[in-house]
Formats: structure tokens, sequence, C-alpha cells
């Protein structure tokens, strides 16, 4: 086969549509909007939530709580989690990603303190409960805020 037989799949390629030319091509004088309306108009047609003066579903339905916009989304973790790593490894951001424990860190990483650990770990991520920093100074690490 060459480039000169390629054809485009049978039924793959339709003859365009010409509107308002004349009653011979099928689609003359109205141009298939039908005999007039808001929807016949140029620009004409209605939002896609108008359900015809009808009270619309969208306010029917009840509206509960506040969404903050300002809130952040922190990625917490355990102490525990951080036993895979051995003694005297760095833990950041980086580390816990590449072990599969953080995926996105979306607004940063807090470590909690169920658990225990028993390594000596180099801890630097956003934020540390009091009892996970305790633990960690406690096996004798650092737990720093980046």
């Amino acid at each position: 086969m060459t480039l000169g037989q390629l054809k485009p799949a049978p039924g793959s390629k339709f003859k365009a549509w010409r509107r308002g030319r004349g009653h011979g091509s099928g689609n003359g004088k109205w141009s298939g909007r039908g005999q007039g309306g808001q929807k016949s108009r140029s620009g004409g047609g209605v939002r896609p939530t108008f359900e015809g003066g009808q009270f619309p579903m969208f306010r029917r339905l009840p509206k509960r709580g506040f969404k903050n916009r300002n809130t952040l989304d922190i990625v917490t973790l355990n102490i525990y989690h951080l036993d895979v790593f051995n003694d005297g490894d760095t833990v950041d951001i980086a580390a816990l990603q590449s072990k599969g424990y953080v995926k996105n860190p979306r607004d940063g990483v807090k470590i909690l303190g169920q658990g225990d650990i028993s390594k000596k770990l180099d801890v630097k991520v956003n934020y540390f409960s009091a009892s996970a920093k305790e633990k960690i100074e406690a096996a004798g690490g650092k737990a720093e805020v980046i």
C-alpha cells in the first residue's frame, strides 16, 4: 500500500450541510430553525439550567454548610510510618513520595504522634504535632519545619 492508495474509513467523511441556500437544498427559507421564536434568532436560546420558567432544580435543592476558600489541604502521616526509613536517614517530602506515603503534598505535610519511632531520623516537613516532635527528638532525631 502506498500513500496514494490511502482512503478514509467509509462513513467517516460527511459533506458540509450548507444552510439557507434555497428550497432545492432542503435547508432553505428558515434554514432548519423552524418558523420563528427565541431559538430561531441569532444568539437566541436559553441557558442550560432554564426549565421554562419552572422554579429551577438548583434553587429547589437545600444548600448546607460553608466551604472556606482559604482552608489549607494538609496531608497527615503518623509517626509509625517513618519506621520504614533507615537509621540516620533524612526524611523529606520527596522521600515520603518515593516510599508511596504521599502522592500529592498539596498545601503541606504534617507528622502526627500516633505510634512509636525507634530510629534516629532527620525529618523535614511543613508541620509537626507536639507529641510527634517530642517522640522524634526522644529517639535522637531532629524535627525541622520547612
